[in-house]
């Protein structure tokens, strides 16, 4: 039986994903690097589902719906062991949000992008002490590459709120 905390996750992370999908997903992308949580490495992978985009009203500035499933490998950081928080578990997630393009189709700088979603986590570490993290992207996306800057972090909703921040190269294709 799953506790109330845990349900009330799922129910969020329901809710997000079902109205971040539009009838079909345009770009699909595999992304994997390393996260860092203070000078702590550990290895990230995410799947990434970018749908179609819409105008926002302002000039030349769209956004799509974004979800994506990741993962943050465990580190073993002897300072930590026995703490209410450690770093000793993999971390799993899943977001949804919006990936906001700025510019015209043909501008150089239309591959580059901003997107944030929230996120629902499997467990607690000394990077992601809360259940709930917010992330925050800056990229690069061509047809079949991109290359990203990743932050998930909890906002300073809990502590510690040390975060995880990561490189990330994708590859992709549409659907």
């Amino acid at each position: 039986m799953l506790h109330a905390t845990s349900r009330l996750r799922v129910a969020l992370t329901l809710l997000l994903t079902t109205m971040a999908l539009p009838a079909a997903a345009a770009h699909l992308e595999v992304q994997g690097g390393r996260s860092y949580m203070d000078d702590h490495g550990a290895n990230a992978a995410f799947v990434e589902a970018t749908f179609a985009a819409h105008p926002t009203g302002i000039a030349q500035l769209d956004w799509s719906p974004d979800i994506s499933a990741g993962w943050i490998d465990s580190r073993d950081v002897t300072r930590y062991r026995g703490a209410e928080f450690d770093a000793r578990d993999p971390v799993a997630l899943l977001a949804a949000g919006a990936r906001f393009h700025y510019g015209a189709p043909d501008a150089w700088y239309r591959p580059l992008f901003f997107s944030f979603q929230l996120a629902g986590i499997n467990h607690t570490t000394q990077a992601l002490s809360s259940h709930y993290q917010f992330v925050s992207t800056l990229g690069w996306q061509g047809e079949h590459l991109s290359f990203q800057l990743r932050h998930v972090s909890n906002g300073g909703i809990n502590g510690p709120n040390r975060g995880e921040t990561m490189a990330l190269v994708g590859v992709g294709f549409d659907l």
